[in-house]
């Protein structure tokens, strides 16, 4: 990669490494439902404006719509709603961890959907290591105990497996869509169902709230879901998709240092020894580790 993507790279890992932490402020005053309606809400205002400003047609086809509404369920509602609930039971480093899994879901979910995305010796491998490494993080005692910090783990598991099927869905109904304004539909998809459940579920959402805690919700709507998004775009283009995994094994080491320094969190050596194994099985997948292991052939 080009150094310009390496430092368009490191600042994506960056700002998504501190949504972990903003996502906790927030979730100091209000419940993880509304603090995901905010995350969306105020993302897709500004996604459409943009839209706007650049004057990108906007789909009026009622189908497009519904396919926006469903990957706004799976790469919004459900992760979203999950991980932020999970975050109340967890430390942030730790749903950053777990987060990480979404690749070898990806890989699982696309070789169950698409014909030219099958499961070849490699990427088992790479699977496999990543399942040991949730295990090693987690405890296998720890995960099969249902108690409060074992769902939490589980719910974050559980976003990052929606993720994977948000990534196959969108592959197959939003290919031909700008990806501005598939973001910006699927954001307002993900406002209209969060919108009823956050008020059944927690009550209206109040406005009264203390400046940090609209600190923490600026930050992690705008910049780590709407400004993300056109930041991801770019680095996807310039680097591809490979190289834009490398982001998901950057994004712990930022959200553990954050809660180390501003929430007092502490995370032991199990949970580093298993982010190792993840990202080791990340590289698998991705077949990085053996090209760099593979022997150079010198030109004659």
């Amino acid at each position: 990669m080009s150094p310009r993507a390496w430092l368009e790279l490191t600042l994506l890992a960056t700002v998504w490494g501190g949504s972990f932490f903003s996502i906790a402020i927030a979730l100091r005053e209000m419940g993880p439902v509304t603090s995901v309606l905010h995350r969306v809400f105020w993302a897709a205002i500004l996604l459409w404006i943009i839209v706007l400003v650049r004057g990108l047609p906007i789909p009026r086809a009622p189908g497009i719509w519904g396919a926006f509404l469903v990957m706004g369920c799976l790469n919004n509602v459900i992760p979203f709603t999950l991980m932020s609930w999970g975050q109340t039971q967890i430390e942030t480093g730790l749903v950053s961890i777990f987060n990480a899994t979404t690749a070898f879901f990806g890989v699982f979910v696309a070789a169950m959907i698409f014909r030219d995305e099958r499961l070849t010796l490699r990427r088992v491998a790479g699977i496999c290591l990543g399942i040991f490494g949730v295990v090693v993080v987690s405890g296998v005692e720890d995960l099969l105990s249902l108690d409060p910090r074992s769902l939490g783990q589980l719910a974050v598991l559980a976003g990052a497996l929606s993720y994977a099927f948000a990534s196959s869905w969108a592959k197959l109904t939003l290919k031909s869509q700008d990806p501005l304004v598939a973001a910006a539909g699927m954001l307002t998809g993900s406002s209209f169902v969060l919108a009823p459940l956050a008020i059944t579920a927690e009550g209206v959402p109040s406005l009264e709230l203390a400046s940090e805690t609209w600190i923490a919700i600026g930050y992690y709507s705008i910049f780590a879901t709407a400004l993300a998004y056109l930041l991801y775009y770019r680095v996807l283009a310039m680097a591809g998709a490979g190289n834009l995994m490398l982001c998901t094994l950057m994004i712990p080491p930022i959200a553990i240092l954050l809660g180390w320094l501003f929430l007092g969190e502490r995370i032991g050596g199990q949970s580093f020894l298993g982010f190792s194994i993840i990202a080791l099985g990340l590289l698998v997948v991705d077949g990085r580790i053996l090209r760099l292991l593979r022997p150079s052939v010198p030109n004659p």
